[in-house]
């Protein structure tokens, strides 16, 4: 498969809720690795499709050593939260304490359309909060508290990456590879 660009803070796709899964097809299989093989590059601890311009429900993760990935997530929340660093990798080298949920229950599908539990806690509940949020257009620059926030967006509009989109292929019929 192939190391995708990721999409940086800025890009509309980023704030654009994803739609579900329907397909599970060759096709879905191919995002998977691809977004797999991009967050392994990368390196991430989870990657959304949106961060690679993909507007669909689908993300993957690397917590310590488990790489696994998700399609159409829901997710039960614990009512115990935890306070711990988080970046982004649509956002470089920005890290800042971002408040989460101690644990999750995640469930789902994977890319052959069985059905997936995962239950976790601490890193994994934290990467697979952050990367749902980005299947609902939420960054967590969006949950951190209001001078942290500031501070972020002060640092992100500082940063040389700022601004830049990375190259992506553009169909070169009229419609753009859309179905009119």
């Amino acid at each position: 498969m192939a190391v995708q660009p990721i999409r940086l803070f800025g890009d509309p796709v980023l704030r654009r809720p994803a739609v579900p899964v329907v397909d599970f097809d060759k096709e879905l299989r191919t995002l998977v690795a691809d977004l797999t093989d991009t967050m392994l590059e990368a390196p991430g601890a989870g990657l959304a499709a949106p961060q690679i311009g993909v507007g669909l429900r689908v993300f993957t993760w690397n917590v310590h050593g488990e790489v696994g990935h998700l399609v159409n997530p829901r997710l039960e929340l614990s009512t115990e939260e935890q306070d711990g660093a988080e970046g982004c990798l649509s956002l470089p080298e920005l890290t800042y304490e971002c408040l989460r949920a101690l644990s999750v229950i995640a469930t789902g599908f994977d890319m052959h359309g069985e059905p997936v539990r995962i239950e976790g806690s601490d890193l994994l509940a934290r990467a697979i909060q952050h990367e749902t949020d980005h299947l609902d257009g939420v960054l967590f620059i969006d949950r951190l508290d209001p001078a942290a926030r500031k501070a972020a967006m002060k640092e992100i509009r500082e940063s040389e990456w700022f601004g830049l989109r990375p190259t992506v292929r553009v169909s070169p019929h009229p419609t753009r590879g859309l179905a009119l």
